[in-house]
């Protein structure tokens, strides 16, 4: 299927490494020109030398953190008027909620909530003048079903969930499509992050852990991060104008609900 975006530009936050980076691929091989975001230099360069190699489109790296302001400015200087826009930002390691203080709880909300609203902001009614944007926030499937370690999550990205559906209705008359993307497990390393942070917690091995959670998942599996970014491409893709407010879940059927 030719997706119908060769030649547009995406602006990606949290591309360097995992579910973003899979997302950054999948677009550069629909002939997207991708401007990848993250904190650590070395890799960031490293994933872009890699889309460029693959795929020949022009890949842009802005070394910063998108929660700041001097960030948020790096990254529209390199992609000033983008097409497709992803926000991604790891969670935090699990934990209690009575070990948090208001600044924990204020830094989680300027990770995944504030920021992916800001760079809305910034860039929605640019796509709306131009007639084409498609956003993408990649969440996380605890919006749906909460995880009781991961407190930080599950109020901060529904916040973000909350607010997306009243714009995404404000936007979709002029071509501007804004949905959640909600994984559930995937290999990846965010994963292993969450999964260390819990190991003192049920006294088993990382390796017990990591059986155990695939094993629970009614597909038996890791999610592969090219899975979740071929969905993202199809969501940025001209065909994909009539699908806005979504929360979409990439769980390999673990959620219970029927609706």
């Amino acid at each position: 299927m030719d997706l119908g975006i060769r030649g547009k530009k995406a602006l990606l936050s949290g591309a360097s490494r995992g579910l973003g980076k899979a997302c950054a691929f999948a677009l550069a091989h629909e002939g997207v020109d991708v401007t990848i975001v993250a904190r650590t230099r070395d890799v960031l360069e490293k994933t872009g030398a890699e889309i460029a190699a693959a795929t020949g489109v022009t890949v842009k790296t802005v070394a910063g953190d998108i929660t700041t302001p001097a960030g948020r400015s790096a990254a529209l200087a390199a992609c000033p008027e983008p097409d497709i826009l992803l926000n991604n930002a790891d969670g935090p390691l699990p934990g209690d909620f009575r070990d948090w203080s208001r600044d924990d709880w204020i830094a989680a909300l300027d990770s995944m909530m504030l920021s992916p609203i800001e760079m809305m902001r910034l860039t929605v009614d640019g796509m709306m003048a131009r007639g084409f944007g498609r956003i993408l926030n990649i969440v996380s499937r605890s919006v749906k079903i909460p995880q009781l370690e991961l407190g930080l999550s599950n109020g901060a990205r529904s916040g973000l969930v909350g607010f997306v559906g009243g714009l995404a209705r404000q936007t979709v008359a002029r071509n501007v499509t804004i949905n959640n993307l909600l994984p559930g497990i995937f290999d990846s390393d965010a994963q292993r992050q969450h999964i260390n942070g819990m190991l003192a917690a049920t006294g088993k091995s990382f390796d017990e852990v990591w059986r155990e959670r695939a094993q629970a998942n009614p597909a038996k599996r890791y999610g592969r991060p090219g899975e979740l970014g071929a969905y993202c491409a199809f969501l940025c893709s001209e065909h994909a104008g009539f699908i806005t407010g979504q929360n979409l879940l990439v769980d390999g059927g673990s959620y219970p609900g029927t609706y």
